[in-house]
């Protein structure tokens, strides 16, 4: 009614103005032109005042949808048709990756009387048939999208004869809410609108309402589903859809019963694990517990009679394990909890029109089920038997209820040595790592802050990895639209490859372990190739020079990499001012350049074909300490070391290749006993290519002749920088280019929409240190400190800092993680070298500053591969460890003695100089070390700090 419009406008608040003026003449068109069955406008009053407006439309561009969001659980917003096409082959995403492809391995179908969707009831943790199923209406799962050559990606299916997507071909089942506004003190009766939308369209089952990414969710949208979209999607909203059902308040939950078997039969028939869950249900029912003893518990959701949910639960009997292992106290106190409290979630499945019932469904199992805490694990991509593994189980929409746990770091125990004093088995066991997801009675009740802003991360490296992580576990925030730009797509999945990793030094920031605690798979869209483009004004990201990936925010976190060099063609003193160049054509197939596990897989496997049988030589050429891990690596292939040539790049300003001039001696001495022939300082000049383009000969410069080498393989490890599509994307975007791209301490570049971290970028030049990067710093805390500076744009929690003193914002942050390199060394040598963040040391010919030098600590010798050698700084804080051993030792043990005092380690000095320490390996294998090596040591050494400092106080 035209007279309500006075009442709405008053609506607006002082605060918003801006709406007031942008949306108050659409809500007056809204209110003149409510001509014909399309559009319609429901008014809201509260004692004869209008408190609330919603604009409705049934005209919606159903194909737009369909083409951006996965809506297969929404029968794709159509009326089931006899010609319908729901079921599809699916084909994995990544070629080789069979367990990747995280999307529905088939569509459901209506089989209820109230025509309700069926979600298919599994996650990234789930397969069956090389097809992995998840919930579409599953938030945290991701999309994986691959794009190749040919640039043939699709976002939901990929078959031989190309893109097939589910095909509707019923009429249009839904309307659309063009425009809602109402009272701020009534937002919670929001939901009270829509039981008139419906009344007024009767014959659409579907409401749906498109909001700007960067809205916050309000309290009507919290009722309604979320549809998962295309991270390639450039829609520039985010689709909400609610089922004519939800307005149903009847929502029960109860243990289930024989009689409730063939409901449940029938909700899961279209899944792919149906018959595991029918059959779990159906032992409750008969026996309560499982073959092998363990209780179990069966529950269902029952509307209007009808079995809209069901979900099995079992005791969680590893929970000792769970607590040693996982950060589980972040969110109950244990000891408050009985042991029959814990349940492991093994079925979740509930009707996507009932979504918002999903928190009641699990309060219910809680309740029913006399359990105070669940858990949920996640299995990585690579189990045996291809994710039939007993403990991998279905889950849906309640993963967004529940929490992902962070894993804890373990101590390597020397369990041969403390005897009686050692862990129980049930802590030290060496079992299938696995994420794990938790929700309790008090987290099932809280709401979480919901971020569907799209942050679009370029690369995989360990700031990337750190970034997302960082974002992935923090509290009271979950983050919808998170997405992955990587060549080779999220690391750690295959651990074919990463066995081959030897090649390169370790950063020991992540491994295979870490990422399967992680499932960032769960959580992040991924999109395989690599950015060749990047639209400041559109805000997309072009992919492989085919795809657009939208973003709201961009970070690139690519890294170096090393690159092809060109051969120079002259003498080595008529080319130093130009060295190095970049090799811009075709580069052979024999020619290596690893940069991470999926490289150094694929030249491992072309040595095993083509090398390893045959007699032609391998050079490797470089001047960083890959090259040492390289030929180790190439040694344990079985190639002969006569075949092998290290020839020695031009170093430049980077640092030497080991941190002692003792240990590049034992190398030498272990290559030089393999037979590797090991060539002076040169530049490459020339190389001769083959018949078919591979590399037959190369011959490089050196001081005094010319080298010429006959090739079969050729490894650069000489020139690290940024990737050449990489480095033209950031110019042609205009971002302040320097060498490497500029940021600012807070890892801004030029545009307020891009942040950079890790070695692609350094400091402006204001900060007048142009020698300090991120190279020099952890890339894992780098990533975390990269993800802290924009939670501040989402989380409006206050955080626990102190206001900075003036002018500090002018500085350069100060990071304290230590730097790390480990790996094998030719002579099968265990190398690790632990240092402090900052400037490179310098080279070895240089003496120390003796005022800063401080104290250091040797025993054992290199070539006795014995050695180790940990440094003191002048505060007698550990700030350096190397050690050089023939045996394997603990790596995260010893980074855990980084920044400790010299007296926290048992008096150490006093002991060495007492002659009572003659070997530092079985020193920290002593019982007493073990306290350092705990993960909440840190905690300790914080509490007992602030008693003895409330002491002080005290005293004073």
């Amino acid at each position: 009614r035209m007279e309500d419009y006075d009442d709405l406008m008053l609506i607006w608040t002082p605060q918003s103005e801006t709406l007031k003026e942008t949306y108050g003449e659409y809500l007056l068109v809204d209110l003149l032109e409510r001509e014909g069955e399309e559009n319609q406008a429901a008014v809201c009053e509260v004692g004869g005042t209008a408190v609330g407006f919603m604009s409705l439309c049934s005209d919606v561009n159903v194909s737009l949808f369909q083409e951006c969001f996965d809506l297969g659980p929404f029968h794709g917003l159509c009326k089931p048709h006899p010609e319908d096409i729901l079921k599809v082959p699916r084909k994995p995403s990544i070629q080789g990756d069979e367990d990747e492809s995280n999307q529905t391995s088939q569509k459901p179908e209506s089989v209820s009387s109230l025509n309700l969707e069926h979600v298919p009831g599994a996650d990234a943790a789930v397969q069956k048939d090389g097809a992995m199923t998840v919930s579409p209406t599953e938030l945290p799962v991701g999309n994986i999208i691959n794009i190749g050559s040919k640039g043939s990606a699709a976002p939901l299916l990929e078959t031989e004869e190309g893109d097939l997507h589910p095909v509707n071909r019923g009429a249009s089942n839904v309307f659309s809410i063009r425009l809602f506004c109402i009272d701020e003190e009534f937002e919670t009766r929001s939901l009270d609108f829509l039981h008139y939308a419906f009344n007024v369209f009767p014959d659409r089952d579907f409401c749906v309402i498109l909001v700007p990414h960067h809205v916050p969710e309000f309290p009507l949208i919290q009722s309604f589903v979320r549809a998962v979209p295309s991270c390639t999607s450039r829609l520039g909203r985010e689709l909400y859809v609610f089922h004519r059902a939800g307005l149903l308040t009847s929502f029960n939950v109860e243990k289930a019963a024989t009689s409730d078997l063939d409901g449940v039969k029938m909700l899961v028939e279209t899944l792919s694990l149906n018959e595991r869950i029918w059959n779990d249900s159906k032992i409750f029912t008969e026996t309560r517990m499982d073959p092998d003893g363990m209780p179990v518990q069966a529950f269902v959701a029952e509307v209007l009679d009808q079995i809209v949910g069901v979900s099995v639960i079992r005791d969680e009997m590893d929970i000792e394990y769970v607590r040693s292992h996982y950060d589980i106290e972040d969110f109950i106190h244990f000891n408050h909890h009985q042991q029959e409290e814990h349940g492991h979630l093994c079925h979740f499945v509930l009707n996507p029109a009932f979504h918002h019932y999903a928190k009641y469904f699990l309060k219910e199992i809680l309740r029913l089920g006399h359990k105070s805490s669940l858990y949920y694990p996640i299995y990585p991509e690579y189990v045996e038997g291809k994710f039939q593994h007993p403990c991998a189980h279905s889950l849906t929409s309640a993963l967004h209820y529940m929490a992902p746990v962070r894993p804890r770091r373990q101590i390597v125990y020397p369990l041969q040595g403390l005897g009686v004093s050692a862990p129980s088995e049930q802590v030290s066991k060496d079992q299938l790592k696995y994420s794990l997801n938790h929700t309790n009675r008090k987290l099932v009740l809280e709401s979480k802050v919901c971020i569907n802003s799209r942050i679009v991360v370029v690369g995989a490296s360990d700031v990337g990895i750190s970034f997302l992580e960082t974002l992935i576990f923090w509290p009271r925030v979950k983050f919808n639209n998170l997405t992955l730009i990587s060549t080779h797509g999220l690391p750690g999945k295959d651990p074919q490859s990463s066995k081959y990793r030897r090649f390169l030094i370790n950063s020991h920031c992540f491994n295979d372990e870490d990422y399967a605690q992680m499932s960032l798979c769960s959580w992040v869209n991924v999109v395989v190739g690599k950015m060749t483009g990047i639209n400041r004004s559109a805000k997309y990201v072009v992919v492989s020079e085919e795809k657009k990936v939208p973003y709201d925010y961009l970070v690139l976190c690519t890294g170096q990499s090393y690159q092809a060099l060109a051969p120079m063609g002259a003498d080595i003193s008529e080319v130093t001012s130009q060295w190095p160049q970049r090799y811009m054509e075709k580069v052979p197939s024999n020619h290596f350049t690893l940069n991470d596990a999926q490289d150094c897989l694929e030249a491992a496997l072309w040595l095993e074909e083509n090398l390893i049988s045959s007699t032609g030589n391998v050079i490797v050429y470089g001047n960083t300490i890959d090259m040492y891990t390289t030929v180790e690596t190439l040694l344990s292939f079985g190639i002969d070391g006569s075949r092998i040539h290290l020839v020695r790049a031009p170093l430049g300003s980077a640092s030497p290749c080991l941190a002692e001039a003792t240990l590049e001696r034992a190398v030498g001495e272990a290559l030089a006993e393999a037979g590797v022939a090991l060539h002076p300082e040169s530049v490459l000049a020339h190389w001769g290519q083959g018949d078919h383009g591979l590399l037959t000969w190369a011959a490089f410069s050196t001081a005094s002749h010319l080298l010429h080498l006959q090739c079969s393989a050729f490894f650069s490890f000489a020139y690290r920088t940024l990737d050449y599509d990489i480095f033209k994307a950031v110019c042609d975007a205009y971002l302040v280019f320097d060498g490497k791209v500029v940021i600012d301490a807070e890892f801004h570049t030029n545009d307020a929409s891009i942040r950079a971290a890790g070695p692609l970028t350094k400091f402006s030049r204001r900060y007048y240190r142009d020698e300090l990067t991120h190279s020099n710093f952890n890339s894992k805390e780098i990533g975390f400190e990269l993800a802290a500076s924009m939670l501040s744009l989402f989380d409006s929690t206050p955080q626990p800092s102190s206001e900075l003193p003036e002018g500090l914002d002018r500085l350069i942050p100060i990071y304290s993680r230590c730097k790390v390199q480990g790996g094998v060394l030719p002579g099968g040598y265990n190398y690790l070298h632990i240092s402090k963040p900052g400037i490179p040391m310098p080279p070895l010919d240089v003496e120390h500053d003796p005022r800063d030098h401080g104290m250091e600590i040797v025993t054992g010798e290199a070539s006795h591969g014995n050695y180790f050698r940990i440094h003191f700084n002048r505060y007698n804080m550990v700030d350096s460890i190397t050690c050089f051993s023939k045996e394997p030792f603990p790596v995260s043990n010893y980074i855990c003695l980084y920044g400790q005092h010299e007296r926290l380690l048992n008096d150490l000095y006093y002991r060495w100089r007492a002659g009572q320490l003659t070997d530092l390996y079985s020193y920290f294998r002593e019982p007493w070390s073990l306290a350092i090596y705990h993960d909440r040591f840190i905690d300790l050494q914080k509490e007992l700090r602030q008693t003895l400092m409330s002491e002080q106080v005290r005293k004073m």
